[in-house]
């Protein structure tokens, strides 16, 4: 068969000049492409403790005090996007029965239950995050507990370690009780402005919650929760769009509607989190998987043609963006495999972001092709010119996830190519 390029060729004899792979992809390729990214971030990612004037690592942890610190690596173990990808691990474990995915997640979640105690008295006295283990001791954001505690109480329940209980009850705390809330109770930050919602807050507090719930039976964690997706969506879902606003002030008239990408993948992977958690008789369960559905129709409407979503959702100038193109395979995946989600209008469009998404993963395990951190912005230059960058830790995650769940897909059911075209038929 020729090119499509080919203008002397009979026209049957024509064939797609399609940008990323087109078709089924193998488990094998998916579990050596997760694979790739756990040799890169196992040997990048150290778990030690050293001595800052020496260097030396410290392997007595009484011997820890005002002058040691965390060993740099080329990501942080603390953070949020880390948060994610202890998640994503633990799920490739589930989906390729390796246990290296699990061991780095219990190591490194191990060592840090272990060493973050014996800092606290440090980070109380420093007063800044970036010091060691104050984001842990003493969380001053969403950013600093919500991804990376709803990673611990998934670690702990899966019995991969039984020393995170201290820290997840300091970050719980901080999320249900301390966290600034405008007076109905909704998460906020006072920045840029006052009174104002992100939403990617939706993800760093739901998941926290919904898994405290799992974990402790209490239901007050998981009416916060609800309380949160009613009161961003009532406040940002754009529903002739289908999509979230990226920030909602209270004192504008008019708020700064930018569909940013991986902030709107933050906001449907808390309603798949959610929807796990919630029981099946829940009287709020159809209010949740009514407003995933209308999120995924909006999202659905803006895939490019070459498998990716662009880093503003609806404007095509701006640039097509991987981690969230991996949040959304693999919530679109997830949601098939859970019932959320019809897999014949659905299961195509995962496949092509999962393929799309796979062309980013490099010979060395590296995730190119992802935004760098972003804050909220007030005009479109901001976000359509934000770098991309193979060392932005947004991506690893959310990779990770996609990955493991199209792996999950492929073995629940049956796809098959009918007239060139993907098409999805369930066992």
């Amino acid at each position: 068969m020729t090119k499509a390029t080919d203008a002397t060729a009979p026209l049957h004899t024509l064939q797609p000049d399609y940008p990323v792979p087109y078709g089924i992809p193998t488990i094998d390729s998916i579990v050596d492409a997760l694979g790739r990214i756990h040799t890169f971030l196992n040997t990048n990612t150290p778990a030690a403790i050293i001595d800052k004037t020496t260097g030396k690592e410290i392997v007595d942890y009484r011997k820890i005090d005002g002058n040691s610190a965390l060993k740099q690596g080329d990501f942080r173990l603390l953070s949020y996007e880390w948060g994610v990808l202890y998640a994503g691990m633990l799920l490739a474990t589930e989906s390729t029965g390796q246990k290296k995915f699990a061991e780095y997640v219990a190591e490194r979640l191990r060592f840090i239950g272990e060493v973050a105690p014996l800092f606290r008295d440090i980070n109380q006295e420093s007063g800044d995050f970036r010091i060691g283990f104050s984001s842990v001791n003493n969380p001053g954001a969403l950013d600093h507990a919500g991804a990376i505690c709803a990673a611990m109480i998934k670690t702990q329940l899966a019995g991969y370690v039984d020393n995170l209980q201290p820290l997840i009850e300091n970050f719980i705390d901080w999320i249900h009780n301390r966290e600034f809330r405008l007076p109905d109770g909704t998460l906020a930050r006072n920045r840029p402005h006052r009174n104002t919602l992100w939403l990617d807050d939706l993800f760093m507090s739901v998941p926290a919650l919904v898994q405290m719930t799992k974990m402790s039976g209490e239901k007050k964690y998981l009416e916060d929760a609800l309380k949160q997706l009613r009161q961003f969506s009532r406040r940002m879902f754009v529903g002739e769009k289908g999509l979230y606003m990226h920030g909602w002030v209270e004192e504008m008239p008019d708020h700064p509607a930018f569909h940013w990408g991986r902030a709107n993948g933050w906001a449907i992977l808390t309603k798949i989190e959610l929807l796990e958690v919630l029981p099946e008789d829940h009287p709020e369960r159809q209010m949740v998987l009514d407003q995933l559905h209308a999120h995924v129709r909006g999202i659905a409407r803006y895939q490019a043609g070459s498998g990716f979503w662009h880093q503003l959702l609806d404007r095509s100038d701006s640039y097509l963006e991987t981690s969230a193109t991996a949040i959304f395979a693999y919530c679109l995946a997830r949601g098939i495999n859970n019932g959320y989600l019809d897999p014949v209008t659905y299961a195509p469009m995962t496949i092509l972001a999962w393929n799309a998404v796979s062309t980013q993963v490099n010979e060395h395990g590296h995730v190119e092709g992802t935004c760098v951190g972003t804050g909220m912005g007030f005009d479109p230059a901001f976000y359509c010119y934000r770098p991309i960058n193979a060392y932005a830790a947004h991506g690893y995650g959310p990779v990770v996830l996609a990955g493991a769940e199209v792996i999950r897909l492929l073995k629940s059911g049956s796809f098959e190519m009918n007239d060139s075209a993907l098409m999805y038929y369930r066992k």
